[in-house]
């Protein structure tokens, strides 16, 4: 699975009845994973927050056949960035964080 599925994923942008039809296209996923200096929760949680933004400039409420949203879509969204923003807040930065002493002449 490459980066961009996986962030695809984690924010929800995967829809089975219309997989043809997602909400980002790869290059846009692709932006927030290279904002993100390719950390998967970083850039899923600045996909997150774009697309809440967009939604809370529109209307309320939409009803469009079986698909709704509202409000409460947004704080979702948002509720969601802010638990991957702890996450990748808690990975090691970098592989310095684990000491490693095998290499260690004695």
């Amino acid at each position: 699975m490459t980066d961009i599925e996986k962030v695809r994923l984690l924010i929800g942008d995967v829809t089975p009845a219309l997989p043809a039809l997602p909400y980002y296209t790869d290059a846009q996923i692709q932006a927030f994973l290279t904002m993100a200096s390719d950390d998967i929760f970083l850039a899923s949680a600045y996909a997150l927050k774009s697309w809440a933004a967009a939604i809370a400039s529109t209307v309320d409420s939409e009803k469009i056949g079986d698909y709704s949203y509202s409000k409460k879509t947004v704080a979702n969204k948002l509720t969601v960035a802010e638990n991957y923003l702890k996450m990748a807040s808690e990975v090691p930065a970098l592989g310095w964080a684990e000491m490693n002493f095998t290499d260690i002449e004695e």
